[in-house]
């Protein structure tokens, strides 16, 4: 799933901005939607995780060694819930990506309608407004100096 994101991505280069945006914004909520189901399923685990919960589920089965069937059955829940963690990662990565492209498409279609100055067109040694603003000058504080230097031998 997450490699066909990765793949439509990279094909959504190919349309307008708008689309691309539109088309990535329809991929977060696939994500989103994911994200959620995986966390309700990550709580699921946790809670049949529980020593009380783990007895119960294992009440109607008997057994000489009971305590090796509530261990594996322990174990069948640790390693179902690190792959849904790690499927939580991968997806939170994508996320964050897809939440970039998007926001680099969308101002790629702002620069493109006209509404924006375009940046790879402005004047790299320019100060704008804004940096002219930050600039201060240093105000000379009178009573301190510096001694001479002396030459070193």
């Amino acid at each position: 799933m997450i490699l066909s994101g990765l793949l439509v991505v990279q094909v959504t280069a190919q349309e307008s901005p708008q689309n691309r945006a539109a088309s990535m914004r329809a991929q977060l909520v696939e994500t989103q939607a994911r994200q959620a189901e995986l966390q309700m399923r990550l709580q699921q685990l946790e809670e049949d995780l529980k020593p009380e919960n783990i007895e119960h589920s294992l009440a109607g089965v008997g057994s000489t060694h009971p305590e090796e069937l509530r261990e594996a059955r322990r174990r069948q829940f640790e390693i179902a819930k690190k792959g849904v963690q790690s499927q939580l990662e991968i997806l939170a990565t994508s996320r964050a990506r897809l939440e970039a492209a998007i926001a680099s498409a969308d101002a790629q279609s702002y620069q493109s309608a006209g509404n924006g100055p375009n940046i790879t067109q402005a004047p790299t040694n320019s100060a704008t407004s804004v940096t002219q603003g930050l600039h201060r000058t240093r105000k000379h504080r009178p009573g301190r100096r510096r001694s001479p230097r002396r030459p070193q031998a």
